[in-house]
């Protein structure tokens, strides 16, 4: 008698997780790049704008604080743009903080566009920078919005294991690593009051003239979205099934 066949057990195919790419980057960034601008749209994404903007400005106060400087005032608003007024310190260090802040944490939400877990411990820090503006802002349409996108974080938790989650974090990683870009759009377009930190350059180095430090910042900011997808795509290479198991750990979902 011959012995029956046994079956030999086979791992089940692992799905391999939709991940963040160039082309992609760019659809957001064009994407923003319109709700920032277009009149009745800018005003859907206030909450955003203020988190974006609040943690640029943000980075000129620890700047100026790390430098000896004395903060005066500041001004943190979705229309108006971001102010930080400082006496002392370090001018150029503290100036280039903003744009370099922003880029590096950009940087951080758009790693998090690659594994659930970093989405959901960016989601916390996402939840906090979205509410505490709310301390400072009266406009009743911006607070109902705040309380909307928070409820988006909340749902996206409870969607495919988290999985959503990554897309939020990828969309608010893009929009602080390409604040320049904003920053100056608000400036040609809207002539907000308080002028764009490639303006404040110019008056600092006058020689070299405000498009010059655009196209610099441009690229410098352009560098590190790429660098940041580099990591992303090199650092996380779990199956979305892999993916989901350690995320559970942390709060599961």
């Amino acid at each position: 008698m011959y012995p029956r066949d046994v079956p030999i057990a086979t791992q089940a195919p692992q799905t391999p997780p939709l991940t963040p790419t160039h082309d992609q980057t760019v659809v957001y960034a064009v994407v923003i790049f319109g709700i920032w601008n277009i009149p009745v749209a800018r005003t859907l994404i206030n909450p955003l704008k203020l988190f974006t903007i609040g943690w640029h400005e943000f980075c000129h106060i620890v700047a100026a604080v790390l430098t000896g400087g004395t903060i005066s005032s500041v001004t943190i608003d979705p229309n108006l743009g971001g102010a930080t007024i400082v006496e002392g310190g370090r001018p150029p260090i503290i100036l280039a903080a903003g744009y370099v802040g922003s880029s590096v944490f950009g940087g951080a939400f758009i790693l998090a566009g690659f594994d659930s877990l970093v989405a959901k411990i960016l989601s916390f820090v996402l939840g906090l920078g979205l509410i505490t503006p709310l301390v400072l802002v009266r406009d009743k349409l911006t607070i109902l919005l705040t309380l909307f996108y928070e409820g988006l974080l909340v749902g996206f938790w409870f969607i495919g294991h988290a999985q959503a989650l990554r897309w939020y974090c990828l969309f608010v990683g893009v929009m602080n690593t390409f604040y320049v870009i904003w920053d100056l759009t608000d400036d040609k377009f809207f002539r907000k009051a308080n002028d764009s930190d490639c303006t404040q350059f110019n008056l600092m180095f006058p020689r070299i003239s405000a498009h010059v430090w655009a196209c610099f910042w441009i690229m410098f900011q352009t560098g590190v979205c790429i660098s940041f997808l580099f990591i992303g795509i090199v650092s996380f290479k779990l199956s979305t099934e892999e993916m989901n198991t350690q995320a559970a750990v942390f709060l599961p979902t």
